[in-house]
Parts: C-alpha cells; sequence; structure tokens
C-alpha cells in the first residue's frame, strides 16, 4: 500500500474530485472531517482553543464558532500557528489510525485530502505521489465570494494564508486542472485512478507484500515520531 496526497486551493474544487475517487471506490481520509471531529466538545483540543482563544468563539450550545474562528486565524498569522499547534498532533494520529485500518482492508492505495499538504512542508515526505487539484486564481476568487458570501476583501485574506495556487504547480506530481466543466474533471481523475492502480502491478504478489509490510514499518515508525515530537 501506498499514499497519496490530494491538495488544492480554497473553492478550487477538490471536494468534486474528492466524490468522484469516492464513486470509484478509492479510500480517501479527510482532514477537513477529522479537524471538525478532534474539538468537538469535551476533546483536549476543543478545551485547549477555550483556553486561547477564549470563550466568544463558542456558540450557544458550546461548539466552536467556525466562523469567528476563522476571522481571527486569517488575519493574524500567529494566531493561525497557535491553532495549528493545538489541532495538527490529534488531527495527525487520526488519520494514521485510518490509513491502517484501510491497510489491513487490502487497499492498494490511500488518499490523503489534506488541504495544506504543500505548506505543511513535512507531510508529502511520506507520499508516493501528490495531487493538486487546480483552477486559475480568477475562478477561484468568483467561486468562493459566490460559495461563502463573504466579501472580495475577506476572500484574499482567506487565499492569503495558503500558498497561491499557481506555485504549487511544480511541487505536484499530477495535475486535475477543474477550471472546466465536471465532465472534463471526471476524465483527468479516471485517468489519474488508472495510473495509481497500475503503479504496483508489476511487482510480484509475495515482494509486493514484503515491499508494502517493511514501507508499513517505516512509515509508521517516521509518523509515531514526529508526531509525539
Amino acid at each position: 500500500m501506498f499514499l497519496v496526497g490530494l491538495s488544492g486551493g480554497i473553492a478550487s474544487g477538490k471536494s468534486t474530485v474528492v466524490s468522484i475517487l469516492r464513486g470509484l471506490g478509492c479510500a480517501v481520509i479527510d482532514a477537513d472531517v477529522i479537524a471538525r471531529q478532534v474539538v468537538q466538545v469535551g476533546t483536549p483540543a476543543h478545551s485547549q482553543i477555550i483556553f486561547h482563544f477564549g470563550e466568544e468563539v463558542l456558540l450557544k450550545n458550546g461548539e466552536l464558532d467556525r466562523e469567528k474562528i476563522g476571522a481571527i486565524v486569517f488575519s493574524n498569522p500567529e494566531k493561525r500557528a497557535l491553532l495549528n499547534s493545538i489541532t495538527h498532533p490529534p488531527i495527525r494520529r487520526a488519520m494514521l489510525r485510518q490509513t491502517l485500518c484501510y491497510f489491513f482492508l487490502g487497499y492498494k492505495y490511500v488518499i490523503l485530502d489534506i488541504p495544506l499538504l504543500f505548506e505543511s512542508g513535512t507531510m508529502t515526505r511520506y507520499m508516493k505521489h501528490t495531487v493538486l487539484v487546480y483552477c486559475d486564481p480568477q475562478t477561484q476568487v468568483e467561486r468562493l465570494i459566490r460559495r461563502s458570501g463573504l466579501s472580495r476583501e475577506d476572500v484574499q485574506k482567506r487565499l492569503a494564508a495558503q500558498l497561491p495556487i499557481d506555485s504549487k504547480l511544480p511541487l505536484a506530481d499530477h495535475v486535475i486542472d477543474n477550471s472546466g466543466d465536471r465532465e472534463s474533471t471526471r476524465r483527468q481523475v479516471l485517468q489519474l485512478h488508472h495510473r495509481l492502480q497500475s503503479s504496483l502491478g508489476y511487482l510480484p504478489t509475495r515482494i509486493a507484500a514484503l515491499t508494502v509490510g517493511a514501507g508499513l514499518v517505516v512509515l509508521m515508525w517516521s509518523l509515531i515520531r514526529r508526531l509525539w515530537q
């Protein structure tokens, strides 16, 4: 088994690509979904966020007000770094657990959907392939304004928290251009899926099993060391 890192930019259409991949039966681990789970009421991360950001970032039911927190961290790099230091370790641990489950279920590869994959500077080292879901910057801005209802100024702040999408192009092994219609995107995803499925097809079964087993041990040890540093 190997890992595939999937990323994009805000409103680049990554969710569309993930939907297509799941329809093909691919194993996808969504970092955004996990990020919501690790900050639920009663979790250590939830308590730490309240301690550092105050109770004003809570909704009436005690859950985090994502809009308020977003407004804080997207305009303050130090606050953003603090939030990341609280949430990233439990997110990584949960992703590791899910990856191991997919390994034992016999999946050839697992896709890790990580919005800040290229910004992290470290996660890419664990990926055999990296995939960028791309759309041209102007389309990205217009999509985000329509989707979120944010002002153009607020949209620019959120985009500034990520690497410009054009600068991610040379960092990715594969690019899916989602600037066009859904059918065009689907064709590109099907081609990518075929390449990934074929990438280990030449290995004899026994050699493949040994390679996967050794690789998993190294991966687990590397991730565990990083998670608890």
